[in-house]
């Protein structure tokens, strides 16, 4: 292992609880041990993933949160005896890998609840909503500390929740942290003040407006948390470890409205200077950890940074807040376990959080104490597995439900919590299997059907494998989209898979016989306007064309927003043409990556065009025309295509043939991938 990270395989206390190393896995939805958004019971893929991790020395470990009110089915957490009777049965396995378990549970989401279009109907349909109270009461599960906007609807307002339900929340907080201790569960964590949930909308002055006991001063906006661990310590004694999830900073300007990395505003949330005070006063309290980042709903690429964050965004702030407590701080988001060591050694922090590197690979912190870092799947920070909650302007959540039922899965890891269905099964009969297209879909084929025992041969066109997501990592700011690429070229290597590179293959005829799976992506879409031969396509410029000074990039979906993202962090002045009526429109892209991408193009003062759609290119300009059919002429240097693409492939679906990725369905790295790992199976 490398030295410099010796200092992460220290034991520290949290209490009198010694943990073995400074390792802690960070809560994700749908990692929980007693079911996510479904009738509550011992969760078997849940407990997989936690074992899987805890196996792989990691030293405190925390399921996905737990709410004590379930928001389906109206549940309440500690009455279900039978599944902390199983949890007790399970611990003794766990605890064999020498790890932790503290158990997350929150008091609910409040404002910050996600609302589907589904929900909107239920909710303002007199009659449905009578009718599905029962199963999922939205009046109940969205209130908060005073009546305000919910994070994802207008449709939906949050209204003031009840004194008498804030003492049932605290009391199932009690009597489940009971059960929890009965259990074996080392201890609990208290999701939170933290992230603009309904604990922290009480503690934050933009929501909470109430003139009861749990509003106005200080001491009152953070009573309802501090009645919580009182609690708890009480029922199961003081030497019972509590931590508390906490957000340091809100880094919010206004409901719905985040502030920017670097970004000069005033704090309509928690700022730098009221934590100082709060975290000793939940220190006060009882709460014998904080598990740090910053940020809420409101600001939610804080608390899930996307790629576009900087990395370890939040640990300047985590350092700064240790001096103000007795009690060990965790930091997480975009965190280096190379700089957390550094942190560590310096006395300046004692635990490095993280999460979503535990989906992309489950085993990452032993190949580094094993120097196999090389071998470690990288987490992109795209969200499209794991958290995938989209909203755009008319549009609440647009999400699966698939998806919204099934959270913590990983876009470039089809395994993950999925072990079911993808899991890799050895085949009884070697077969060769052609591969069309040496891109990532073509590359995971590959990587399957060998580790099944089949012999996969690639024909790539170009003279390097990647496709077309060699332009799609080449942006500044994607190092972690490169990592994967190199990541997938190494196991081409590591698994000796035979490959053709500068091998275009039209025709496939040569291969009958054989099972043939195509991957050649797709082409961009070419719009029938005047001019249009003088403009740069994506790839292009992605791939290292010149471009001036003005950039008109037409398109504004996620990879016209980042193009422009790109040319601001170079320096130059993009122009973004959309046709629809908001940026990054589309399904797949998480609300943290598409708000960031937003609020900096306003923040930026970016030019944006929306509902407005190209008419001409000339050579100085172009003419955009808007939805009143009102034309525009703006002078740019160039002009960058992002208007999509159409399926490429080079032969149809058969029993032999195979369509994988974009030249099956054009979609997103995850598609790409489980798409390749399905096939791959099938074969």
């Amino acid at each position: 292992m490398d030295q410099r990270l010796q200092p992460l395989f220290t034991p520290w206390k949290i209490n009198k609880l010694e943990i073995k190393n400074r390792i802690v896995l960070t809560s994700m939805g749908g990692t929980d041990l007693f079911g996510w958004m479904e009738k509550n019971h011992f969760d078997k893929a849940g407990a997989e993933f936690i074992m899987r991790v805890a196996q792989n020395n990691v030293g405190l470990v925390l399921p996905g949160c737990q709410p004590v009110y379930n928001p389906m089915l109206g549940q309440w957490l500690h009455k279900n005896k039978k599944m902390f009777n199983d949890l007790k049965a399970w611990m003794p396995e766990f605890h064999k890998t020498g790890a932790k378990l503290f158990v997350q549970l929150t008091a609910g989401f409040g404002r910050s609840f996600t609302i589907s279009p589904m929900m909107e109907m239920l909710y303002t349909n007199k009659v449905l909503n009578v009718l599905s109270k029962p199963i999922m009461n939205l009046d109940k599960i969205t209130a908060t500390a005073s009546p305000s906007p919910n994070r994802w609807s207008d449709k939906v307002p949050s209204r003031e929740i009840t004194k008498k339900e804030i003492k049932d929340i605290i009391d199932s907080f009690v009597k489940s942290a009971v059960l929890l201790k009965d259990a074996g569960v080392d201890g609990v964590e208290i999701h939170a003040v933290h992230e603009g949930y309904l604990l922290d909308q009480f503690t934050l002055g933009y929501v909470n407006k109430r003139t009861d006991e749990y509003g106005g001063s200080f001491e009152n906006r953070y009573r309802f948390a501090v009645e919580i661990v009182q609690g708890i310590k009480k029922a199961c004694g003081k030497d019972f470890p509590v931590s508390l999830r906490y957000s340091i900073v809100s880094k919010t300007k206004d409901f719905r409205k985040g502030a920017l990395p670097g970004e000069d505003y005033k704090e309509v949330g928690r700022d730098l200077k009221e934590s100082e005070r709060a975290i000793k006063y939940l220190t006060d309290a009882g709460y014998d950890m904080f598990n740090c980042d910053n940020g809420t709903y409101d600001a939610w690429y804080w608390a899930h940074p996307p790629i576009y964050m900087p990395e370890n965004c939040n640990l300047e702030d985590a350092i700064h807040i240790k001096k103000f407590t007795s009690a060990p701080i965790v930091c997480a988001g975009r965190l280096d376990p190379y700089l957390a060591a550094e942190q560590i050694e310096a006395g300046k922090l004692d635990g490095a959080g993280f999460a979503r590197s535990f989906l992309a690979d489950q085993e990452w912190v032993t190949k580094l104490i094993n120097d196999k870092s090389d071998d470690i799947r990288p987490c992109i920070l795209c969200h499209n597995g794991c958290f995938n909650m989209c909203h755009y302007k008319g549009v609440a959540n647009d999400q699966d439900l698939f998806d919204s039922l099934g959270l913590a899965r990983c876009a470039v890891n089809a395994e993950t919590m999925q072990w079911n269905k993808h899991k890799i099964v050895k085949t009884n009969k070697c077969k060769d299997v052609i591969i069309v297209g040496g891109g990532i879909g073509g590359m995971e084929a590959a990587r399957v059907l060998k580790l099944r025992g089949h012999n996969p041969i690639i024909y790539e066109k170009s003279s390097k494998l990647g496709g077309t997501f060699i332009a799609a990592s080449a942006e500044s700011y994607k190092g972690k989209l490169r990592d994967l690429l190199a990541w997938y070229i190494r196991q081409m290597d590591k698994l000796n898979i035979e490959i053709h590179l500068n091998s275009e293959i039209k025709d496939i005829s040569s291969f009958k016989g054989k099972d043939v799976i195509i991957a050649t992506g797709a082409k961009p879409r070419r719009l029938n306007i005047k001019g249009i031969d003088k403009t740069i396509e994506a790839c292009e410029y992605l791939s290292g064309k010149e471009v001036g000074n003005t950039v008109a990039v037409i398109g504004g979906g996620l990879t016209g927003c980042e193009i422009a993202y790109e040319l601001i962090l170079q320096g130059k002045n993009p122009i973004i043409v959309e046709m629809k009526d908001d940026l990054i429109s589309q399904k797949g892209v998480c609300l943290a990556n598409s708000s960031y991408l937003r609020e900096y193009f306003e923040l930026k003062k970016t030019p944006v065009y929306l509902e407005t759609l190209l008419d001409e290119v000339k050579d100085n300009s172009i003419v955009i025309k808007d939805k009143n059919g009102n034309k525009q002429d703006i002078a740019v240097d160039s002009v960058i295509m992002s208007t999509g693409y159409i399926p490429s492939p080079i032969a149809k679906k058969s029993s032999h043939v195979h369509l994988i990725g974009d030249c099956n369905k054009v979609g997103n790295l995850r598609t790409v991938i489980w798409k390749a790992y399905e096939t791959a199976m099938k074969i």
